[in-house]
């Protein structure tokens, strides 16, 4: 099974619970791990998955919806991933806030799912964290 990386995708979204949130936005960045059966399967767009898609629906998702929750976002994207693209065997998503209205010094906040299509959900650290989706053992 092969592994597709996207990271550091970014976007200017309005999620978040604060009322300030919503009205100003900020900047959320987006890590995906996409699991996909590649190899050996040639050189062709149509056997794999298309990036620029990918990409669309995560823009789409984080720029023009609103979530409360990080986690929701992450969720969200996961289960559209696996639902637009059926080559997909795995999905896992980190969504980023590094600008999360908390009163103290911090790089950053982020939130993380992964689903694997015969398992479904894991949560970390049971098969993520730079560990492969494929292959999770159930929990």
């Amino acid at each position: 099974m092969g592994e597709i990386a996207l990271l550091g995708l970014e976007f200017y979204g309005r999620h978040g619970v604060m009322p300030e949130e919503g009205r100003l936005g900020a900047r959320f960045v987006v890590d995906l791990w996409l699991s996909v059966p590649f190899e050996g399967k040639g050189d062709r767009l149509e056997e794999t998955v298309d990036y620029a898609a990918v990409y669309a629906l995560v823009e789409e998702a984080v720029r023009h919806r609103r979530f409360y929750l990080i986690e929701a976002l992450a969720d969200h994207l996961a289960e559209e991933l696996l639902k637009a693209f059926p080559r997909l065997q795995a999905v896992r998503v980190r969504v980023h806030k590094p600008h999360a209205p908390i009163p103290g010094v911090f790089r950053d906040v982020s939130a993380e799912t992964q689903i694997c299509r015969s398992y479904g959900r894991f949560f970390p650290p049971s098969c993520a964290h730079g560990q492969a989706v494929v292959g999770c053992p159930r929990p």
